[in-house]
């Protein structure tokens, strides 16, 4: 059981609400257009067996995928990808007997790229919504930079800034491991990371003679800004950082659209976890 059902803390329990509450506007808005309309899917990238198991509880609580197949209005289409075998075939079971369902077993980043986001075409009047969760610095800029560049799909998004401080990070920067480093070239899209992560403010009374290291806020944002100005998202609002019982960040829950109206209905459903901490 333990290689198929993930154990989660109050802070994934959260998000898990919060992308069910957009799934759900989300999929009225669209499925209400008027003909011609369009044909809107849902994009798990990282979608494990469709359950998980809650720390708090103990119990099931169903994940992402299951939450959007119990979304009314339905999505048109599903496209629910994962790396390990086992959630697949759990997820697979889950799903059996939908022919809306599609199932991909493989590296998220090349399924996406190849075969998912190219059929979600401007022209074709097909939009989606795209769950990007990965456990750490599992994904490639350049899914992320397509998202952005099709003009149809929106994202959420998981900004893995604990995984950046314990395995990217140095206090001082000449320390970055190489390979480590490249992990987080790879999420980012280039090197600019260095330029934000480090700065020179004080930089005369540090000690050791090197870049003080920035704060996680000022990380967020510059990836933020990345969104906008490289991915080409027009409308990126602050994300939310997501909290463990120590309050400490795990990760920054980002969303990433076109349409103004899509990232008001977000600021709205962020504002009301602002707060919310472990129970």
């Amino acid at each position: 059981m333990s290689t198929t059902f993930d154990t989660i803390g109050y802070w994934s329990e959260l998000k898990l609400d919060i992308v069910r509450q957009y799934a759900t506007a989300y999929s009225t808005i669209l499925a209400a257009q008027k003909p011609p309309g369009f044909h809107h899917a849902y994009i798990d990238a990282f979608a494990g067996s469709g359950r998980h198991i809650s720390k708090r509880t103990g119990e099931f609580v169903l994940g992402s995928p299951l939450n959007a197949l119990a979304v009314h209005p339905p999505f048109k289409e599903y496209h629910l990808i994962d790396l390990d075998s086992n959630k697949i075939a759990a997820l697979r079971e889950a799903t059996k007997g939908r022919p809306d369902v599609h199932v991909y077993e493989g590296d998220c980043n090349q399924i996406l790229l190849d075969t998912v986001f190219s059929a979600v075409r401007y022209e074709d009047y097909r939009r989606a919504l795209c769950l990007l969760d990965p456990y750490g610095l599992h994904l490639r800029w350049e899914v992320i930079k397509r998202a952005g560049r099709s003009g149809t799909i929106e994202l959420f998004l998981n900004f893995p800034v604990a995984d950046i401080n314990r395995n990217v990070l140095r206090r001082n920067p000449e320390a970055v491991d190489p390979e480590q480093a490249s992990r987080l070239n790879a999420y980012w899209g280039d090197e600019s990371w260095r330029q934000i992560a480090y700065t020179k403010e004080g930089h005369q009374g540090n000690l050791f003679g090197f870049d003080e290291k920035t704060s996680n806020n000022a990380l967020a944002e510059g990836f933020r800004s990345r969104l906008i100005q490289s991915a080409g998202f027009q409308h990126v609002p602050p994300p939310l950082p997501m909290r463990n019982t120590k309050a400490v960040i795990v990760y920054y829950l980002f969303f990433a659209a076109h349409k103004p109206v899509a990232a008001d209905i977000v600021k709205d459903i962020f504002k009301k976890y602002q707060s919310r901490g472990e129970r």
